[in-house]
């Protein structure tokens, strides 16, 4: 990326498959499925009962008049924020707070609250909403109570591009760092959209994976051939992305380099994706990162389990990667904690931190009848250990066409 190298020195995250570093790594090595049949209340009228809840309760974390006030979007997000703020040991109160700032991606906003609302509006035929019904449902609250949490007067900005939201929240903050408007940028998605107003919109789609009958958590298979769709999750995750010079000098844990962004549009359809738009967002990030193809030893992939997603992605890394492309691991996490949408970007660029640091490649679960148009290493079934890990790629794309793919490369790389 030109201008400054950006340090990653946080992670934080609240998730299907853990609420901790620790834990999420412990869910990728073991293939833990975070995918499950939903609360009886909520499955009853669902084609498919199915989703990735966080294992999360708001009222641990706030207080009843303040719980008034968030979203559990909001909720997820200050909480996998502070997560961050904490493994990277800052102190807000010694920083020039007017640089630092927080960028954060979310596709729904508070759709917990828009859903309630139009339950008491609609179904009850009731005159009263609640008072906050506006600052609870605003796409830019989870950024604004960060920002507030922590005192930052820097820049402040929501992005709603889909599924890539938080993957351009990270790679614009990384910008500002790299330009040298920012210090610190806190940067990071939230998504909680497991209300049955959303869950039937996206039934609605047909893009929702059928329950598997046997395991709900096989649901989602990506790259498979009996690959039915998405199954939707919640969650939170952020990362602190520091000036390199700037991290050194008050002695912060650096995780990785985050050395690459790509940023592109398909502009041909709003939802079906091209060939052409993912190659152009890949290579985008490599010249931004100074890197050849060759360099990259990891792919997470966007795999949403959608039959034509999974296949144009495919196409898309060998256009990029050539026959190399046969040679390099890929895989798509989201068959464990399904797809957080907004969130979905944030969540696997910190698994693509946690691979390099821990020298872990993760597995695509379920991936137990190969697609011929699926044909590359996909990592089946169990993850690996690669000792000769340095640098990964992260894709994200999204409905609306908003390609943006992400390079983290270790400290050492």
């Amino acid at each position: 990326m030109m201008g400054r190298r950006v340090a990653v020195t946080g992670l934080g995250a609240v998730s299907p498959i853990g609420n901790s570093i620790a834990d999420i790594h412990s869910s990728l090595a073991a293939g833990r499925s975070g995918v499950r049949r939903l609360a009886p209340g909520l499955a009853s009228r669902l084609r498919s009962p199915i989703g990735a809840p966080a294992g999360f309760d708001g009222a641990a974390h706030f207080d009843a008049p303040r719980l008034r006030m968030l979203d559990r979007v909001s909720q997820l997000a200050l909480v996998a924020a502070a997560n961050a703020v904490q493994d990277a040991h800052l102190d807000f109160s010694r920083a020039q707070r007017e640089r630092c700032g927080v960028f954060v991606g979310s596709g729904m906003g508070g759709a917990q609250t828009t859903d309630e609302g139009y339950q008491s509006l609609y179904a009850e035929l009731s005159d009263r909403i609640k008072p906050y019904t506006v600052l609870n449902a605003m796409t830019n609250a989870p950024a604004s109570w960060i920002a507030i949490e922590y005192g930052l007067l820097g820049p402040n900005l929501t992005y709603s591009t889909a599924c890539s939201s938080s993957a351009v929240a990270l790679g614009e903050a990384a910008r500002r760092i790299a330009c040298g408007d920012a210090d610190v940028m806190l940067a990071g998605g939230a998504e909680a959209p497991l209300t049955f107003g959303v869950l039937r919109a996206w039934e609605a789609m047909r893009t929702v994976a059928v329950a598997d009958t046997v395991d709900p958590a096989a649901s989602c298979r990506p790259f498979s051939l009996n690959r039915t769709g998405l199954v939707l999750g919640e969650g939170a995750a952020f990362a602190v992305l520091e000036g390199w010079d700037h991290a050194r000098a008050r002695g912060a844990p650096i995780h990785a380099e985050l050395a690459g962004y790509g940023l592109t549009c398909d502009a041909a359809h709003i939802t079906r994706p091209t060939v052409e738009g993912q190659a152009s967002a890949m290579r985008a990030a490599l010249r931004s990162a100074g890197l050849a193809p060759a360099a990259i030893g990891y792919i997470n992939a966007h795999g949403t389990a959608t039959t034509q997603n999974d296949a144009v992605e495919t196409s898309a890394i060998k256009q990029v990667f050539g026959e190399r492309a046969y040679r390099l691991p890929v895989s798509s996490t989201k068959s464990i904690h399904g797809h957080l949408l907004g969130a979905a970007a944030a969540l696997e660029f910190v698994i693509s931190v946690l691979c390099l640091e821990r020298q872990l490649v993760p597995p695509t679960m379920h991936l137990d009848l190969p697609d011929p148009a699926c044909d590359l290493d996909y990592v089946a079934g169990g993850s690996r250990i690669d000792r000769t890990l340095r640098t990964v790629l992260s894709n994200s794309f999204a409905f609306g066409g908003t390609n943006a793919v992400l390079i983290a490369r270790s400290c050492d790389g």
